[in-house]
């Protein structure tokens, strides 16, 4: 059963937004008290965060699809709508985050970094946030948004700093046993391997990790084997170890042209070229093995390799390899520049910058497109009359008529706002009567000019009282 997966395909939806709410306050002897519908809740976030004590990726292969929840709709007498909760979702150290296409989204790496893969809609307004001197009492309110889906790859990259590389059963599972407390599968066959094996070395005031990556052969920075599955976890280590085996069985093998083969593929692969490398000479336990290491080291050491000779049956040479890695990784630590606190920077718009582009698709059809008028046409309840005047009074505050006219757009033509896939298409019309005008004044409501009940009598007594005929009745009966 697999239980270590380093490659995965998220489907993240976060939550939808609460719509709001349109209410009016009503109490005895109060019957039209003014807007009090409360705002909807806002979505929830789903959120990645690095988490040292998970090493692998094995919960979202299983179970690849996670959602936020949604915001509560608003409610009368103000009461505005609970928010999503977070879904936060824990990844390993050195999770690359990318989209469909292959653009990386987000490296997190060290405890704690998250990033937002899904965003959480906002929350709709309620009739009581949207009343103005104007609109003293509007009869609709804002739809929640909907929140942000979308589908995500997780790759992990191993954080270690110190990459065994080398052939199949080269001996790199039997060292990082014997420098480390790692247990990793041994055997005499070949990929016995099959994930990266990391292990923890102290050599005198160092510590650092050591990663075991499963065997690389010919071909393999192409798919072939094991290798363009694991060659991803060496780009973040400070130096490469080759594991060359001086006892192999396979007569058409030899550790030079192994070194050779792996160089080879890691050049194919990329973005190595400047890590230092070791090469170690396994197996030296073995008579022939020995032989072998003594004849060829000369030839190593001549291309420029610090060649080291080691057994980890014998256990010998394990010491001098150990304070040999640990020298490089203090050089590389000691090398790699000091992090600065992230800078916050502020990027203002342009005085001019209207927040949308209308385009001209075809004779008939102009395309509007921005954040805003998207937005609010998400917003817009469209069952309304009102909520539909209200959207044509902010698209025209906002300048989209005035552009469409500079576009040439003519009473009758098709404009449609948002993407192809999903825009809402209408007939435009200049200065669009929407309907909401019937209420008197657009967003007013004629029905709190109606005076109260109680009012309404006292008026109509004193009325009476007033009234010179029935004055002159009461004293003239006859």
């Amino acid at each position: 059963m697999t239980t270590f997966v380093d490659r995965v395909e998220l489907h993240v939806a976060a939550g939808n937004g609460g719509h709001g709410c349109a209410s009016v306050h009503r109490e005895k002897f109060k019957p039209l008290g003014g807007p009090d519908g409360g705002n909807g809740g806002r979505g929830g976030d789903v959120i990645l965060v690095v988490d040292q004590s998970v090493t692998t990726l094995l919960d979202y292969h299983h179970s690849p699809h996670r959602k936020a929840t949604n915001g509560q709709p608003g409610a009368g007498d103000n009461r505005s709508g609970k928010d999503g909760q977070d879904l936060v979702l824990p990844v390993p150290d050195g999770t690359v985050i990318l989209d469909k296409d292959g653009n990386i989204l987000a490296d997190l790496v060290g405890q704690g970094t998250t990033f937002v893969a899904g965003q959480g809609g906002r929350g709709g307004l309620g009739n009581a946030a949207l009343a103005s001197a104007r609109r003293k009492a509007p009869g609709f309110a804002l739809l929640g948004e909907p929140g942000e889906a979308r589908d995500v790859v997780m790759e992990l990259k191993t954080v270690a700093d110190v990459a065994l590389v080398g052939y199949p059963s080269a001996g790199k599972s039997s060292l990082i046993s014997v420098l480390s407390a790692a247990k990793p599968k041994i055997a005499d066959y070949p990929f016995t391997t099959l994930v990266p094996n990391l292990g923890v070395v102290t050599a005198g005031s160092t510590v650092y990790t050591i990663a075991d990556v499963p065997g690389l052969i010919p071909g393999a920075s192409q798919g072939k084997g094991l290798g363009l599955e694991f060659l991803r976890h060496v780009e973040r280590c400070s130096v490469l170890v080759h594991v060359l085996d001086t006892a192999t069985l396979e007569s058409d093998r030899d550790p030079v042209s192994d070194l050779d083969v792996i160089e080879d593929e890691l050049r194919q692969y990329g973005g190595l070229d400047d890590r230092p490398r070791i090469v170690v000479l396994n197996k030296i336990d073995i008579p022939d093995g020995q032989d072998l290491a003594d004849m060829i080291r000369p030839d190593l050491e001549a291309r420029g390799y610090r060649v080291l000779q080691a057994s980890a049956v014998a256990r010998t040479g394990l010491k001098e390899l150990s304070f040999a890695l640990a020298e490089i990784v203090a050089e590389a630590r000691a090398a790699k520049p000091v992090e600065e606190a992230t800078r916050i920077v502020i990027r203002p718009k342009a005085v001019d910058d209207s927040g949308f582009t209308v385009v001209r698709e075809e004779e008939s059809l102009f395309r509007v497109r921005g954040e805003k008028p998207e937005r609010w046409v998400r917003q817009t309840d469209f069952s309304n009359d009102e909520a539909v005047g209200y959207l044509a009074d902010r698209l025209n505050r906002l300048g989209v008529e005035e552009q469409l006219m500079k576009a040439g757009a003519r009473a009758g033509d098709g404009v449609a706002i948002g993407p192809e896939d999903n825009a809402v298409v209408f007939d435009w019309e200049p200065t669009v009567m929407a309907g909401a005008e019937m209420l008197g004044r657009r967003g007013e409501d004629h029905r709190l000019d109606t005076p109260r009940p109680a009012a309404q009598r006292r008026k109509d007594r004193d009325a009476e009282r007033d009234d010179p005929q029935r004055e002159y009745d009461e004293f003239h009966p006859f």
